[in-house]
């Protein structure tokens, strides 16, 4: 497995990378994981871990496409390359722009391809609002194409991805498989909730939480710019931001202190994946406010999982997931993340029939049965494509 990340953060890309390993493990499977020279290594029996070289000058890799991430990529594939060739594999798993080495290194290797798709990348460009410009797009699409026409079988992490390979003509094997394999959340109290409360100070108001990144993508501006008319009406609530880097979270205060609701927010950097599941099920409100994008965000289906009412902007990454029974879905402004904040916590059975209908829904569509086959079934189609490609 290649993966052009820092592993293991708690983000999105990395915690997909993790789950779909501990899945490939359950199925029976060893994994080589080849990937970026950053992160933490978790101790999983059936794992081995291949980091590559640093480049002297990359100090770090940030969330998106970068700079960093074109001069981590090379010593990468380099390393994969190696691996490959004195190692008797009998698949290789790429994801994101690594599907591009895999194009190349199934055929010298003869390996079947796996190509988990986490994002369209010319389409990333627009998201991150980075390299945008026509060329560069134009290039990313040739060779997401190459990509694909190399992959003996494609992972989509949400079913808009799925339809945009349709699309593209791709006419391989195709498995949704959304980026969740939290099935045994550790058991959360009430001790453990208030001890929590009163450790961030938030009182016996109303707590708002956000989890995640604090990427511009995400929309966080819109909640700060919400935050005057909920705590108009709720003096008592506080927004509770959870993740986050130094720099992020001091942008973040200063639009606060600028709105005049800093007293109303409490800022937690990241916190380990272990730890998320106590900051969820102390929430009044979970919230999502991205205003654009089409990929479905990993938190969803943590928030899902939590079993507290959800509060999301009405845009496609959330909607491919949530409907009016599991959230309630508002304009992506912040008049409509205020309404429906205000409107859950002014209705209790309201909140309690979305709660219900967000934990039904976790274990009914999103539960492990159904991720392991799915991800077995997809390995065997990849394994038959490619016979079937070494035989012509």
């Amino acid at each position: 497995m290649v993966a052009p990340q820092p592993f293991f953060r708690p983000r999105g890309t990395p915690f997909s990378v993790l789950h779909r390993i501990r899945a490939l493990i359950e199925l029976g499977h060893t994994v080589d994981l080849v990937t970026y020279p950053f992160g933490e290594s978790p101790d999983l029996p059936g794992l081995r871990i291949f980091r590559s070289r640093r480049p002297r000058i990359v100090r770090d890799v940030p969330i998106g496409p970068s700079f960093a991430k074109l001069l981590l990529d090379a010593p990468l594939f380099r390393t994969a390359s190696a691996l490959a060739a004195h190692i008797a594999y009998d698949l290789l798993h790429t994801h994101e722009e690594a599907g591009m080495l895999g194009a190349r290194l199934a055929r010298t290797a003869a390996l079947p391809h796996l190509y988990d798709m986490h994002s369209s990348l010319p389409q990333q460009f627009a998201n991150f609002g980075k390299f945008n410009w026509s060329p560069v797009v134009w290039a990313f699409r040739r060779l997401e194409r190459y990509t694909l026409d190399g992959a003996d079988g494609v992972i989509a992490i949400c079913p808009e991805l799925g339809a945009y390979l349709g699309t593209l003509g791709y006419g391989g094997p195709v498995a949704v498989i959304e980026n969740t394999l939290d099935f045994d959340p550790p058991a959360v109290c009430d001790a453990d909730i208030r001890a929590l409360r009163d450790r961030l100070g938030l009182g016996d108001g109303p707590a708002v939480v956000y989890t995640g990144t604090l990427e511009a993508y995400q929309g966080l501006g819109m909640l700060v710019a919400a935050a005057p008319a909920v705590l108009e009406r709720m003096p008592d609530a506080r927004f509770v931001l959870v993740g986050g880097t130094t720099d992020q979270i001091a942008q973040l205060r200063e639009e606060c202190r600028a709105a005049d609701v800093a007293h109303g927010f409490v800022f937690v950097p990241a916190v380990a994946p272990t730890e998320v599941f106590q900051y969820l099920r102390m929430a009044d409100v979970l919230v999502t406010t991205r205003s654009k994008g089409t990929n479905t965000p990993l938190k969803i289906y943590q928030y899902l999982r939590a079993g507290r009412p959800i509060v999301a902007t009405a845009i496609r990454s959330h909607t491919q997931v949530l409907d009016d029974t599991t959230a309630a879905l508002v304009p992506p402004t912040a008049d409509g993340v205020a309404d429906g904040i205000l409107s859950v916590l002014a209705d209790p059975p309201r909140a309690r029939r979305l709660a219900d209908a967000a934990a039904l829904v976790a274990v009914k569509r999103y539960g492990k049965d159904r991720y392991l086959e799915t991800l077995a079934a997809v390995l065997a189609q990849v394994r038959d494509a490619a016979a079937r490609r070494s035989a012509t």
